[in-house]
């Protein structure tokens, strides 16, 4: 028997290592980097941003849109730079909220919290509004008052039990359920994306860049603003830290790759869309769903529903998505005791939040419901949900960016280069959330103000709450003695 045998088959005691992790109960070291991949790209739900988000963009700067998605995939790539800091340190279910309480401290942990709750909460019922409306488009020719509100509210129920089944059932299947969806509506979105150009022919390079005269700065900034919001949810790969295997390597992966993918298809369905509609003469930011009039135009109107099923389902890919994060972030939030105690429960079986989910799955599935049922219009209820959310990820966004600098102070391993792409990030985005809700404004919306409502709620709850004794703040996933050779939990020494 060679030392190395005899060292596993009697390993010497380590007895450095607690018994159970601070984040126990989840299903722990359970999916790989497929799995985690999956998270972030259902969150952001490229396949359905790909086709909504460009033509807000085009409202604001008709001859920017790529530009813009290009912008906003850059300032998103920042960001991905800044969460890997933490990404590659601490493997946590409350990704930046957990991060910002280890940089920030108490207060900035809970604005952080806040306002990424916020962001997957409204993200996720954007979401359940969007896979409806374009489940009714499907249905129209069917069921004729599938768009009407009694249709809507059927839809969104169905949506609902599906969403509460795969999110109590487990993240492997959750996740697995969201890839392949938003796999095949990737899939279906790029073929009729490159039919469409085929068809359309030769392209203009000049009709894809900006007019100087048509399209300043302030338009393309404002532009990159919005299509900003096409991306957030890409660093939901950071909520399955205490999940994922190898995490301090596979999450920091699967959040850059996410923004990488995510933009290459954002460029391609500008680049179609663009060039589409300036073939046809027409105003690519008044239409009501430019693939489906494109297909039509180039004789391809057989894809338009393929489109939308493609669309409608990775809408359900972001609900499952958005909800899985919200939920690990509650779950995290009540395990530092910040959130009532059953948002730290989990299920004895699946291993999944089963407090977090039946904190969170009423409100996501409530309001949009409720929306719908009051009478507001589809497009109207998505606008309102889809800028809250936008907005709610931003400001997380900033608060752990701030955060990276003063953590990888406080371990000793800060950088120059680590800061300054932090803190450019912030400035950025912190002049992102002005301009989005100034521009808002201008367009007479309401979703800025309920923004703004919703975040002097918030304030004032964590205010509260910081009145009261809190503890340290950001728990996470830490080794157990039953995952290393020869461990001893430090409460059976004298055992």
């Amino acid at each position: 028997m060679t030392a190395l045998e005899r060292a596993i088959r009697s390993p010497a005691p380590v007895r450095d290592f607690g018994g159970r992790s601070p984040l126990h109960g989840l299903d722990r070291r359970s999916v790989g980097f497929i799995d985690v991949m999956a998270q972030s790209v259902a969150a952001v739900a490229p396949a359905a941003a790909a086709t909504t988000v460009t033509v807000l963009v085009a409202g604001v700067s008709p001859g920017g849109v790529i530009v813009s998605v290009l912008v906003a995939g850059v300032l998103s790539l920042l960001v991905a730079s800044a969460v890997g800091q933490f990404a590659r340190r601490l493997a946590a279910s409350g990704a930046l909220y957990t991060y910002a309480a280890r940089g920030l401290g108490p207060a900035g942990g809970l604005a952080t919290g806040t306002a990424a709750v916020v962001g997957y909460a409204a993200v996720a019922m954007f979401a359940l509004l969007g896979g409806a409306y374009y489940t009714a488009l499907l249905l129209r020719p069917f069921w004729p008052a599938a768009a009407a509100p009694l249709g809507i509210a059927c839809v969104l129920l169905a949506e609902a039990g599906l969403l509460t089944l795969v999110l109590v059932r487990g993240i492997r299947l959750s996740a697995r359920v969201a890839l392949l969806v938003e796999f095949a509506s990737v899939v279906l979105i790029v073929v009729l994306l490159v039919v469409l150009l085929t068809r359309i022919g030769p392209v203009d390079p000049a009709a894809l860049l900006p007019s100087p005269a048509a399209d300043t700065p302030l338009g393309v900034g404002a532009g990159a603003l919005i299509a900003l919001t096409a991306y957030v949810g890409f660093e939901s790969a950071a909520t399955l830290g205490v999940e994922a295997r190898t995490p301090l390597r596979t999450i920091p992966r699967a959040v850059r790759a996410t923004v990488v993918i995510s933009l290459l298809l954002y460029l391609l369905a500008a680049a179609a869309q663009v060039a589409g509609f300036a073939a046809l003469r027409r105003d690519f930011a008044a239409s009501a769903s430019p693939l489906n009039e494109l297909a039509d135009a180039f004789g391809i109107g057989g894809w338009a529903s393929v489109a939308d099923l493609g669309i409608a389902a990775s809408f359900l890919a972001c609900a499952i998505g958005s909800t899985t994060a919200l939920a690990r972030v509650l779950f995290a939030m009540g395990r530092d005791d910040v959130m009532p105690r059953l948002a730290g429960r989990t299920h004895a079986r699946y291993g999944t939040p089963i407090g977090a989910i039946a904190i969170a799955l009423p409100a996501v599935v409530g309001v949009p419901l409720a929306l719908v049922v009051c009478g507001v219009d589809l497009r109207d209820a998505m606008h309102i949900t889809i800028a809250l959310g936008g907005i709610g990820y931003i400001v997380s966004y900033v608060f752990a960016c701030i955060a990276v600098p003063l953590f990888l102070r406080r371990i000793g391993e800060l950088t120059s280069l680590a800061a300054v792409t932090a803190l450019c990030a912030a400035v950025a985005l912190s002049g992102a959330v002005v301009a989005f809700a100034a521009a808002d404004i201008a367009a007479g919306s309401a979703a800025v103000w309920i923004a703004a409502a919703v975040g002097a709620v918030s304030a004032a709850l964590i205010a509260w709450r910081l009145r009261r004794p809190i503890g340290p703040l950001g728990a996470y996933d830490v080794p157990v003695a039953a995952a290393v050779l020869g461990g001893i939990a430090r409460d059976d020494r004298d055992g």
